[in-house]
């Protein structure tokens, strides 16, 4: 039974979901580093929210660890990199707190165009400023949206209720989505000059980090407000407080900083600003539903092999798990196979997938591929750092599909360009049972079994007689032999399934036998 630790609060529901599905598991909050580091061997999952940190150690010290699941979008808090690294698939639960982080977003905006904190304030304390708190319509405002995604277009969607007309940067917002959500696609350059309010709601990248800095505020229009509930740092905190004081920014609303927690930070006692403690996913409901979907996330991960919303491998829903099952096996021995058979160093890989299989998700295959293709050649990858490990070594990985799988109804055919060869395998499903159909353009009909024996030849009479009487003098079952040649009396190889791994010496006798080109012993 996989064992999962729930390491931060966070809803029960969690834990009855885990247990509900047939995952042991363990709730231990408040855990130090090196109490953690101490403990997580003993787990295949790690479910967490912001609290915990998943470092290098930790990782390095989580012998059993396949999955860390995060209840929330944002990851800052897991070395991603080392996780991948490291096998370690990473989740996050993108859609369930969208809706709670676009509400507050909404909220700020309204707060900040009534200064709605500052009068509460000033009431509370007796005054009657009335006067002193005039404030903006939002409606015929402009409302620049910078990050068009899942939380984005539902501020977009509130905003037009609000009867705000709404612009959109995003580069990756398709002209058909923009139209579907009734913004208007632009520029950065034409937001910046464009929008009354701009609200954020884009990741922290290298694209994004500082996005709105003095050269972006210089862009903006006189009295812009700015509200910022997704992460700290995509606006440049020293450069906005100059705007704020001169005046340039009317005002600005942060529910997230650079340094979190933030006790002491440049917006602080401006009051033009409005600063909350990062509450943009703070709803019993959305902490109801990330707990919820981050274990089901967990547990069809652990229990069936579906991947969603891993931020490093391949999604696989639990609908297509079952139907993958057969072909990832196929791809593995195919991968093992070329990875086995390889004796320089690969440059390129390509992978066609052909009838049947070319209608599947097949980018999992193509990782469990890798894995198989680099496993002979190093330990501890995986589907998640196979990908990963192949591009840190130049690599080139290339994906096609073709309706025509010859004969066959599926057919998946992988070619390995070494600094030597090029070397192509085909396989196919019988029964859902992998099969290899084709190896360098010779046909062969071969069942991989535990340890086989792959031997390339020239077709002349007597080899079969030899290679068995070789084999038995050794005292080696053979459990079957697959034959294959370009010609008669031209190019033939064979692939033998023995009960056991051939010594050297078995080796080097069969390659010793007359006609026999090479020999080189396979496991799978």
């Amino acid at each position: 039974m996989p064992r999962v630790l729930i390491s931060d609060k966070m809803s029960a529901l969690a834990a009855e979901c885990f247990e509900r599905r047939g995952v042991d598991v363990d709730v231990k909050t408040d855990l130090s580093p090196q109490e953690l580091v101490d403990c997580i061997g003993d787990y295949d999952g790690l479910a967490i929210r912001s609290s915990t940190t998943v470092t290098p150690d930790v990782l390095a010290a989580a012998g059993n660890l396949k999955v860390v699941g995060r209840a929330g979008i944002g990851v800052d808090n897991v070395d991603v990199a080392a996780a991948t690294a490291h096998g370690v698939v990473v989740m996050n639960t993108p859609f369930g707190n969208a809706i709670t982080t676009a509400e507050h977003a909404i909220s700020m905006m309204l707060a900040l165009a009534r200064q709605i904190p500052q009068a509460n304030q000033s009431t509370h304390a007796g005054k009657w400023e009335k006067s002193r708190f005039m404030g903006v319509e939002l409606m015929n405002k402009v409302l620049g949206v910078i990050g068009c995604g899942n939380i984005g277009a539902i501020v977009a969607d509130r905003a037009q209720g609000l009867k705000m007309r709404v612009l959109a940067y995003d580069p990756y917002l398709a002209p058909e989505r923009a139209r579907e959500l009734g913004v208007e696609k632009c520029d950065l350059e034409r937001l910046l000059s464009s929008a009354d309010f701009i609200s954020l709601h884009t990741p922290m990248t290298d694209a994004t980090r500082g996005i709105i800095d003095a050269a972006a505020l210089t862009k903006t229009k006189p009295g812009v407000r700015i509200i910022n509930c997704a992460r700290g740092g995509l606006v440049v905190e020293t450069d906005i407080k100059a705007a704020l004081e001169s005046g340039h920014v009317a005002g600005a609303a942060f529910d997230v900083f650079t340094e979190e927690p933030a006790t002491d930070n440049p917006l602080f006692g401006m009051d033009n600003v409005i600063a909350t403690p990062h509450l943009g996913a703070s709803t019993s409901e959305a902490q109801e539903n990330v707990a919820v979907q981050v274990a089901e996330q967990m547990a069809d991960f652990l229990l069936d092999g579906a991947v969603s919303n891993s931020l490093n491998m391949p999604a696989v829903s639990a609908e297509e798990a079952p139907r993958l099952t057969p072909y990832m096996a196929l791809l593995e021995q195919m991968g093992a196979f070329a990875g086995q058979a390889s004796r320089s160093a690969m440059t390129k890989i390509d992978i066609c997938y052909e009838g049947d299989a070319a209608e599947l998700n097949y980018k999992p295959l193509t990782a469990i591929a890798l894995k198989g293709l680099l496993s002979p050649q190093m330990e501890g990858v995986n589907m998640v750092n196979a990908p990963v490990i192949a591009q840190n070594r130049g690599i080139s990985i290339r994906e096609g599909t073709s309706d025509n799988a010859g004969e066959y109804h599926t057919r998946v055919v992988l070619t390995v360009t070494t600094e030597n060869q090029t070397r192509a395998i085909a396989g196919t499903l019988f029964n859902n049972e992998p099969r290899i159909v084709t190896v360098k353009g010779i046909h062969i009909d071969a069942r991989l079994g535990t340890n086989m024996l792959y031997i390339t030849n020239h077709d002349k009479p007597g080899l079969i007689g030899d290679l068995g009487t070789t084999l038995g003098d050794a005292g080696i079952n053979i459990a079957t032999f697959n034959l294959g040649r370009a010609e008669e009396g031209g190019d033939a190889i064979a692939l033998i399934e023995i009960d056991e791994p051939p010594s050297r010496e078995i080796i080097q006798a069969i390659l010793d036998l007359e006609h026999v080109v090479q020999v080189v012993p396979l496991q799978f």
